[in-house]
């Protein structure tokens, strides 16, 4: 008999997001680009492991793989996530969420579109996630299969961004920080900020705080990077290796370094606090892994805030783009069923001609035993009989096509029915290394049909 029929698209998605774990797990998974290239070609020696990509940012850690064993991909690449954080595999698994088939589609839509993240409407998290494609193209871990996928959630992202208001005054998790701080001090001007590192969450910080009026300063460990943030937000520049003196002068500092270890430690900020003759300082540490050393926040007179800690902020904007929210996530959903479907359809194409073949072949060689006995039957007879044969085997066949046909994704299951009980062993809609020429076909077709 044959086996049960592949799923819809063997995609998986495993990881953990700011909903289920908190940062300092969070840090401990995270991989920073220098270390993408040996972390991807070790997740795709895991058993069950076909294809695989790793999207990692402050908020989130996900694995999204195309699995030959579903049970077998998941259960390793949740051992390897334990191992990575330093815990067991039953204290990783209550932070962690999985995703198959259709469900890990549609979360990889989701993210894509911003809405999952801890600020819904974001641009970053595309850009995001385009670069974790890349570097998994660069590995040469993602295939065809994960390709399509990935590029079928871009063109979704740019359509729930051109059809709805969603990304309507963006805000980011840099700005969230920054309205986080004006909170607390109600007014940035007369205080000084300190923006330490350069990179693009720095970069958006520092522009909201100009908009703000306040004064900043800028350092990083690369000086030229740090200068040519200074001259886009006319900010002064301090020098790394100065860092101490930099933020003995400053009321807060937001940190972004992507540095693997804190940069602004217990031993440093203890110095600097008593220069400051207990002048209070507010860090905002935006960076995963962080930039602050958690004990920190037992030094008096330093209160800190971690990306964590942005989630009630971000909530503040999620209320005023939650009908937007709705709208994409509809879009979501429609694009997920289009796009299943028409790979639905491609998986149908070679068992609807088994079965055609299979049909139409037990047929014919029942007629020709027919025939074997009445060698008295004129040629006219003969060929009447074979067409008989023919026409009745068409027919039977006809009502099994349609309900087939009907609608490929949620035809899987009667795909696996008519596989297994006509023993269509050739019929394999899914074959290993065909599953992603199809896939990549049908959404070559459908990007023709509708311009990103």
């Amino acid at each position: 008999m044959a086996g049960k029929a592949p799923p819809t698209i063997d995609v998986v998605v495993l990881g953990v997001s700011h909903r289920t774990a908190p940062v300092a797990l969070r840090e401990r998974l995270s991989v920073v680009p220098d270390q993408m290239d040996a972390t991807l070609r070790e997740l795709k020696t895991l058993p069950g492991v076909r294809e695989v990509a790793l999207l990692s940012t402050c908020n989130r850690v996900e694995i999204y793989a195309v699995a030959s064993d579903t049970d077998a991909a998941l259960r390793a690449l949740g051992a390897d996530l334990a191992r990575r954080a330093g815990m067991l595999d039953a204290e990783i698994e209550p932070h962690l969420y999985a995703r198959t088939e259709r469900d890990a589609v549609k979360h990889l839509f989701r993210v894509a579109s911003s809405l999952d993240s801890l600020v819904v409407g974001e641009p970053q998290i595309l850009g995001q996630v385009k670069t974790a494609r890349d570097l998994a193209a660069k590995a040469e871990t993602v295939g065809p299969v994960l390709a399509t996928c990935f590029e079928r959630a871009f063109r979704v992202a740019r359509r729930v961004r051109r059809d709805t208001e969603i990304a309507r005054n963006p805000v980011s998790v840099s700005s969230v920080a920054v309205e986080l701080a004006h909170n607390v001090f109600g007014d940035f001007h007369g205080k000084s900020v300190l923006v330490v590192g350069a990179g693009k969450m720095s970069d958006l910080a520092a522009r909201a705080l100009r908009s703000r009026g306040a004064a900043l300063t800028v350092t990083n460990r690369t000086r030229a990077r740090a200068e040519e943030l200074a001259a886009a937000v006319q900010a002064d520049v301090a020098d790394f290796a100065d860092l101490a003196d930099a933020l003995g002068r400053a009321d807060i500092v937001i940190a972004s370094t992507g540095a693997q270890h804190p940069v602004l430690t217990r031993e440093l900020l203890a110095r600097v606090q008593r220069a400051r003759r207990g002048r209070s300082l507010f860090l905002i540490d935006i960076a995963v892994p962080r930039d602050v050393e958690p004990s920190v926040t037992e030094l008096e007179g330093v209160y800190v805030a971690d990306i964590d800690d942005l989630q009630k902020e971000a909530a503040k904007h999620l209320a005023g783009r939650r009908s937007e929210a709705v709208q994409a996530e509809s879009i979501v959903e429609e694009e997920v069923t289009r796009f299943l479907q028409t790979v639905g359809g491609r998986q149908l194409a070679p068992t609807v001609t088994a079965m055609r073949t299979h049909f139409i072949g037990l047929a014919h060689g029942e007629a020709e035993k027919f025939l074997a006995g009445l060698a008295h039957l004129s040629e006219k007879d003969r060929n009447a009989i074979v067409a008989f044969a023919d026409a009745l085997a068409k027919k039977l066949l006809h009502l099994p096509q349609l309900a087939l046909k009907k609608d490929a994704g949620e035809a899987v299951s009667l795909v696996a029915a008519v596989r297994a009980l006509f023993d269509l062993q050739g019929a394999d809609p899914l074959p290993e290394g065909e599953q992603g020429e199809a896939v990549a076909e049908t959404a070559g077709v459908e990007g023709r049909e509708e311009p990103s």
